[in-house]
């Protein structure tokens, strides 16, 4: 999946311009890309374009127009951007209740280490988490977690073929399985792969 450069954003005149359109686009575009997976847990899949939205708004937030904090959005935002054999996700833990969410947390300590992807006919994918920075300790695991799922090209293949795409959660506090994952979202998920 293509990463994104400077020439793909919008001035922050122009975005101010479009934004509500971009936005709808955007809305639309996210109901393809979150999963979730039980009561209390989502992945949302990302991809350029919601990578486009996320530096969009950075950009306005902050009021961001010089070219070399600019760049150092673009290396944050596209290391969160498919390579063309994975897909990358943010895992999010969610209650609505603090106390709820404070105990769960602590009860799922290692729960981003089990969750996985299932093509039909193949091993399932565990979901690589947190490369860049440790997100859990010793007493309880974090809300937000990034991961990454890594597939072969046989993997590619199959899924392009029609074999149908499951996931679930094998954690002994939380064990949900989809299965099959939605058509939209599959597909969706699909159109990132080369």
């Amino acid at each position: 999946m293509k990463k994104l450069t400077r020439e793909n954003l919008f001035s922050l005149e122009k975005y101010s311009e479009i934004r509500n359109d971009f936005r709808l686009k955007i809305m639309a575009h996210k109901k393809n890309r979150h999963l979730a997976i039980g009561p209390n847990t989502t992945l949302y899949f990302e991809d350029s374009l919601i990578m486009h939205y996320q530096i969009q708004e950075m950009l306005r937030a902050e009021k961001i127009f010089e070219s070399s904090a600019i760049d150092d959005e673009l290396v944050v935002y596209n290391a969160l951007i498919p390579d063309g054999n994975n897909w990358k996700a943010t895992f999010m833990i969610e209650f609505a209740d603090e106390e709820e969410r404070r105990a769960a947390l602590k009860k799922m300590l290692g729960i981003e280490n089990n969750l996985w992807l299932k093509i039909e006919g193949f091993n399932e994918i565990h979901a690589i988490s947190d490369e860049d920075l440790e997100r859990s300790d010793d007493n309880k695991t974090s809300a937000v977690h990034f991961l990454r799922f890594q597939l072969d090209h046989e993997m590619i293949d199959g899924l392009k073929g029609g074999c149908q795409l499951s996931a679930g959660i094998n954690h002994p506090e939380y064990k949900y399985t989809v299965n099959p994952i939605p058509q939209n979202i599959s597909e969706s998920l699909i159109s990132d792969l080369d």
